[in-house]
């Protein structure tokens, strides 16, 4: 995929990425000289069997990570050589995260973990912001949960939580990591439809690191990683073509 830095169609970008951890015999290459771009306003997901490489390209995009080589942008802003400070104002107002694990804080009720990243900026939302927000509590069910604890809600309601605090400040990109993996089908499902709604309707720019064919067959765009490198890029599949693919790659590995 040919990705240059005037691409206003993509969100984020990598070029020839590289990443190694180790040294000498022991080094080991999780990235190869890897371009590709994650385009505005669709669900995008990044599938791959372990040790793929898939989270390791996450955490760079995101930020998270420091590339070996190659060169990372999130929108027009390039980002390989930004300090921690700099890295960590662009991923408080530019990217959402939902994790597998959820990371709520157990000592906020629900309302104060949605509302965190703005108190982490040292401001209250805007009234459009505060609008939005209410919206997104009242879509996603969790009007009659705002003064409980994480504790007190059920996997499935802990993850639209996440859900809210990452759609809450209409981040450029939300990086969601394996979301339904520790989720019954039924509630991954609609953890799933959820994200998806938010692609469609909202416009937002997702991107889902997953192993889970299912959970890859809602996405728009799926890009496939092997060892460290991008093998197919393909729309919208059903599950049984994903797993296809998966077992054709694992064969040829």
């Amino acid at each position: 995929m040919e990705i240059t830095p005037s691409d206003l169609g993509l969100v984020a970008r990598v070029t020839n990425l590289t990443k190694s951890y180790g040294a000498g015999a022991t080094t080991v290459t999780a990235l190869a000289d890897i371009s590709l771009g994650i385009r505005r306003g669709e669900f995008t997901a990044i599938m791959g069997p372990s040790g793929s490489g898939k989270s390791t390209l996450m955490h760079i995009m995101a930020g998270l990570d420091s590339p070996t080589g190659g060169r990372v942008w999130i929108g027009n802003t390039e980002v390989t050589n930004l300090g921690d400070t700099e890295l960590t104002m662009i991923r408080r107002r530019r990217v959402g995260f939902v994790f597998q694990s959820f990371n709520l804080v157990p000592t906020l009720d629900i309302e104060g973990n949605i509302l965190l990243p703005f108190e982490l900026e040292g401001r209250r939302p805007s009234s459009e912001e505060r609008e939005w927000i209410d919206s997104l509590i009242q879509s996603l069910g969790l009007t009659d949960r705002l003064r409980h604890r994480p504790w007190e809600l059920s996997g499935g309601q802990q993850q639209r939580v996440a859900i809210a605090r990452a759609l809450g400040s209409r981040p450029e990109l939300v990086f969601a990591d394996e979301p339904t993996g520790n989720l019954d089908s039924r509630t991954g499902r609609e953890v799933l439809t959820l994200l998806a709604t938010a692609s469609s309707e909202y416009n937002q720019s997702i991107a889902m690191v997953t192993h889970d064919p299912v959970a890859a067959s809602y996405a728009d765009r799926i890009l496939f990683l092997a060892d460290g490198v991008l093998v197919d890029d393909r729309g919208r599949s059903t599950a049984a073509e994903i797993s296809a693919l998966m077992l054709e790659m694992e064969a040829a590995s």
